[in-house]
């Protein structure tokens, strides 16, 4: 048995359709299994309403994929709902379009313009109508955590010492510390996203696959096979191993 994963997508729908693309070709030499995306699949980006629509296709066309909530995926649909509904993961200081987030690119690829620039009463509503309710619908229902033999996906990690049914939806979507500093087992593997960094790393008990997409960097897609993990590349499976095995 094996599983697919691909990182934080942000927007990026031509760098997803190219992973996807990897996944077809390795699927041809081993065989078809589930593709888990590990959400973030908005904000920062060009085209965060073609990555919600090319996966609302594919699902609907069968495909056996699994997309999780990631907090970026919450902030916008949060915004949707209410844009004074304070988001648990988020500082204070901050707002879904602050700069630094990106949401007003995601509104701006569903046609709502300046919407950083302008008064949030009048961009929540143009927000309402530009999205359409399939999305909305989507975001809201998305999972938070997909579990596939001994390895469990997750956006952003886990809650050191709670069970896995009784870990809260703010720790998998928006944790880093403490669980970036475990290094005992959480039991399955963890692969995850979230924190950005250069390459697929493996630190023994969790693999990170956002390779930093949202900041220039590219879209990376892993295969599990049982706990071994192998990133694809043009190339072919390149493993991804913990730094104590050769």
């Amino acid at each position: 048995m094996h599983t697919y994963a691909i990182g934080d997508i942000h927007g990026h729908l031509s760098l997803l359709i190219a992973v996807h693309d990897l996944i077809a070709q390795d699927m041809a030499r081993h065989g078809s299994a589930p593709v888990v995306h590990l959400g973030d699949l908005v904000d920062r980006g060009p085209d965060s309403r073609g990555v919600i629509e090319f996966l609302l296709q594919g699902l609907a066309a069968g495909a056996d994929w699994i997309v999780l909530k990631g907090n970026h995926d919450r902030m916008f649909a949060r915004f949707l709902r209410d844009p004074a509904e304070p988001e648990l993961g988020l500082r204070a200081e901050l707002s879904w379009l602050h700069p630094r987030l990106g949401g007003a690119e995601t509104l701006a690829s569903y046609g709502v313009r300046s919407a950083g620039d302008r008064p949030l009463a009048p961009v929540h509503a143009d927000a309402v109508a530009a999205v359409p309710p399939a999305h909305r619908r989507f975001l809201e229902m998305l999972p938070v955590m997909h579990r596939a033999g001994d390895v469990v996906f997750v956006h952003a990690g886990l809650r050191p010492g709670v069970a896995l049914e009784a870990q809260e939806e703010t720790d998998l979507v928006w944790i880093r510390e403490p669980f970036l500093s475990v290094t005992e087992s959480f039991g399955p593997l963890v692969i995850h996203g979230h924190t950005a960094i250069d390459q697929p790393t493996h630190y023994g008990n969790r693999v990170n696959i956002d390779t930093s997409a949202a900041y220039g960097g590219p879209l990376t897609a892993v295969v599990i096979e049982g706990r071994a993990v192998f990133h694809l590349t043009p190339a072919g499976r390149v493993p991804v191993v913990p730094p104590d095995q050769p």
